[in-house]
C-alpha cells in the first residue's frame, strides 16, 4: 500500500474574477518540489473557485436585512433559524449555514458566493491540468460544513471530478467475513477533510494534493451522490 501523503500547496496569487486556475495549481505544485504526477488528487477550495468564477457580490455586512435578502435568495427554502444563523437548502442540494456564503477571506463589503456547478468548476481544473501538465488527477471542490448533533466544523466536498465521491462496500465482508449490510463511504468527504488539516483556515493555503489514493476510486463521480434525497431524510 502507498502512504497517503498530504501536500499543502501555498503561493497562490490573490485569485480575482476570469483567473484560470489549473495553470496556478500546476505552478504551485513544481513550486512546492512536487510536481502533480497521473493519480494525484487536487482539492481546491471553494473561495478561490467562487473568486476566480466571479462569484461575488457587494454585501454590508453592519445591514442585516441585506444579509437576509442574499441568504433567501441563494436557497430554495430556509429550514431553521436561530439569531443571526440560518440553515438553508440551496439550489443545487445543499443544506448548510447560511445557503453557503462567506464573508472570510474576502474584501470588506464583499461576500462570495457557492460556485454555480462545483462539478463543472472540478471537471474544468481537471481538464485544464489535463492539458498543462499532461497528467490525468481527480480534483475536489472544498467548503466548510457543520454538522447536526456535532461541535466543530469540517470541510467537505461539494464538487468533484476523476474521483469516486462515495464508494459502496454493501455487500462485501468486513475483517471478519461478515457481508456489510449499509456501509457507504463518503471518499470525497474524506479527501476534503483530510487535505484541510495541511490547508487550514488562516494560512492562505487555498489548495493542497492529496496523493496516494485508492487507484479503484479514481473514476467517474459526481457531488451529487452525496446528497440524500429529502424522501431519505428523517429531519427534513
Amino acid at each position: 500500500m502507498i502512504p497517503l501523503q498530504l501536500i499543502p500547496l501555498p503561493g497562490l496569487p490573490e485569485i480575482t474574477p476570469g483567473t484560470t486556475l489549473a495553470p496556478l495549481l500546476i505552478e504551485a505544485a513544481r513550486a512546492a518540489g512536487t510536481p502533480l504526477t497521473g493519480g494525484d488528487c487536487l482539492v481546491v477550495t471553494q473561495k478561490v473557485v467562487s473568486k476566480a468564477e466571479g462569484r461575488l457580490v457587494r454585501l454590508d455586512p453592519a445591514d442585516p436585512d441585506a444579509r437576509r435578502h442574499l441568504i433567501e435568495a441563494e436557497s430554495v427554502r430556509v429550514l431553521r433559524r436561530r439569531g443571526d444563523l440560518v440553515i438553508s437548502e440551496t439550489g443545487h442540494g445543499w443544506v448548510c449555514a447560511n445557503a453557503g456564503i462567506d464573508l472570510s477571506n474576502v474584501d470588506e463589503g464583499w461576500a462570495a458566493l457557492l460556485p454555480v456547478d462545483a462539478d463543472r468548476s472540478a471537471r474544468r481544473i481537471r481538464d485544464g491540468v489535463r492539458a498543462g501538465a499532461g497528467v490525468e488527477v481527480a480534483v475536489v471542490i472544498s467548503d466548510t460544513f457543520g454538522r447536526p448533533w456535532r461541535h466543530g466544523l469540517v470541510d467537505v466536498a461539494i464538487g468533484v471530478a476523476g474521483l469516486a465521491a462515495v464508494v459502496d462496500l454493501r455487500g462485501t465482508g468486513d475483517d471478519r467475513g461478515r457481508p456489510l449490510q449499509v456501509t457507504e463511504v463518503a471518499i470525497a468527504d474524506e479527501v476534503a477533510s483530510a487535505a484541510e488539516l495541511v490547508m487550514g483556515k488562516a494560512r492562505g493555503v487555498p489548495a493542497a494534493i492529496a496523493r496516494g489514493l485508492d487507484p479503484d476510486w479514481l473514476r467517474e463521480g459526481s457531488s451529487a451522490s452525496l446528497r440524500r434525497p429529502s424522501g431519505e431524510d428523517l429531519f427534513r
